[in-house]
């Protein structure tokens, strides 16, 4: 019988490894990283069989509008039971205001379970992908008096967060950061300032930014578009293609063979710019609201 426990987990390492199986289950990670991050916010709810974690799920806290946001998953082999279900119908008890789940790869299964419980689907985020070989050649093209330098850490935060915030005011999960957001992946295995590229201008003022990752725990590594970003006052300089072109080149220059992003559905000039770099929709995260 399984219990349903609105707790903090008390064993991160079986979190991770939940989310490990049904990854390799899937082949989407069914939450992701911001969450990861973020575990000690929000609401926790872990679905066990004796000392067996077979079920997990996080509540964001309530933003402005009061609504929240949550992840979840269930272990392959505990799947078939009604589990899913049971953890939908408690996020949804724990939520006064609207509450957003999301389905990470748009599987059947998910858009059954939003159906059944009067979910819309509201939001689609694509992921993008495109093969790299050593023998590509990138040369992007910059404005006069623009240069490309890393990120400096302990230097460049506040300018990083200015223009970052000014480009996705519109964004739910990337508008509004503070250093915090910044300092958790400075401390992230993952993280490379020589993969931060900066584009700046003759006093060294951000203009953009191209904030590349490399996924080490996929076999073989995949590179990332993790953050592209201008500043609107620097609108008009083309230096998204030249800062995407700029990190495919660094990924590349990593060894890795292949690189993917994530970009709204409906944003249809970015889809134009990464499709003409040669970039193929893949899959789809699905954000369902009631």
């Amino acid at each position: 019988m399984a219990e349903l426990i609105w707790a903090p987990p008390t064993d991160p390492a079986a979190v991770t490894s939940l989310i490990a199986a049904a990854t390799k289950a899937d082949g989407d990670a069914p939450i992701g990283e911001n969450v990861l991050l973020h575990l000690s916010e929000g609401d926790n709810l872990q679905v066990r069989e004796g000392d067996e974690l077979v079920g997990f799920a996080h509540l964001d806290p309530p933003a402005a509008d009061d609504s929240r946001t949550a992840e979840l998953t269930v272990h392959p082999d505990a799947r078939g039971r009604g589990l899913g279900a049971q953890i939908v119908a408690a996020l949804i008890e724990r939520t006064d205001g609207v509450l957003r789940v999301w389905a990470h790869g748009d599987h059947p299964a998910a858009a059954a379970l939003a159906a059944r419980f009067g979910f819309a689907r509201t939001r689609e985020l694509w992921r993008m992908r495109r093969p790299l070989a050593p023998t590509d050649v990138f040369e992007p093209q910059l404005p006069d008096g623009v240069r490309l330098r890393a990120f400096v850490v302990g230097q460049d935060e506040q300018e990083f967060l200015r223009v970052n915030n000014a480009a996705f005011d519109w964004h739910p999960e990337q508008g509004g950061w503070d250093v915090e957001q910044v300092r958790l992946r400075e401390a992230e295995p993952w993280f490379d300032p020589q993969g931060f590229l900066l584009a700046v201008d003759a006093e060294d003022r951000l203009l953009g930014f191209h904030w590349t990752k490399i996924h080490h725990d996929q076999e073989p590594p995949v590179g990332e578009v993790y953050v592209l970003g201008v500043d609107p006052s620097a609108r008009g300089l083309h230096l998204g293609s030249a800062l995407t072109l700029a990190g495919l080149a660094h990924l590349r220059d990593r060894g890795l063979g292949e690189v993917m992003l994530y970009v709204e559905s409906d944003n249809a000039p970015a889809i134009r710019v990464y499709s003409q770099l040669g970039f193929r929709h893949t899959d789809t995260d699905v954000n369902y609201s009631r």
